[in-house]
């Protein structure tokens, strides 16, 4: 619930921070996903939710907090038993946002500040729910012009076989030309 001298933005924020413990939600990337306005939605009373989408790389152990009894992470698949419509409110931030993968440079922003093409593949991953071809990743990513950068000399063990994986950051580049496109079988309908 919004207290009476904030925002939207900054409810969200403050609820953020209740709620997963985090100290400092300044600088993560939160972005208004939609206004939930339907009658009834929550039976107690009259209740109009306007959600946000929140992308953070290394989340901590959430808490129970404020208006929650209890919290915790569970995978996108496993997430049951929602309050309300919460499960509506989950699968249309799931879509948004793999919907921005393909044209923005917004996976980034669930990676540390250095990472493993490996790592950024993940992200992908999750959130588009299927396996994408590593080389093909790898070859696509390279291509889009200042979507990632490489981090000079760095390299990190990824408990794999052979060398260590190259570190890279994220780049200059906002949206990605060409885009990144999920094809039907990677869980877009054609």
């Amino acid at each position: 619930f919004l207290l009476p001298e904030e925002s939207a933005e900054e409810a969200a924020r403050r609820e953020l921070a209740e709620e997963t413990g985090l100290a400092d939600v300044t600088g993560l990337h939160l972005e208004q996903l939609r206004t939930y306005s339907e009658p009834g939605r929550d039976p107690r009373m009259r209740v109009v939710s306007v959600a946000f989408a929140a992308l953070l790389p290394d989340p901590p152990e959430p808490h129970g907090g404020g208006d929650a009894a209890e919290a915790r992470w569970a995978p996108y698949d496993t997430a049951r038993d929602l309050a309300f419509d919460h499960d509506r409110i989950l699968a249309d931030a799931r879509q948004r946002v793999g919907a921005k993968l393909e044209y923005t440079c917004l996976a980034t922003a669930f990676c540390p500040a250095e990472f493993t093409l490996g790592e950024l593949q993940q992200v992908y991953e999750a959130v588009w729910g299927t396996a994408l071809d590593r080389p093909n990743f790898r070859r696509k990513v390279l291509a889009t012009p200042g979507f990632v950068e490489a981090v000079p000399g760095a390299a990190r063990l990824t408990g794999g076989r052979g060398k260590p994986a190259a570190l890279y950051r994220a780049g200059s580049a906002t949206t990605l030309h060409p885009p990144l496109l999920r094809t039907p079988r990677e869980g877009r309908p054609a």
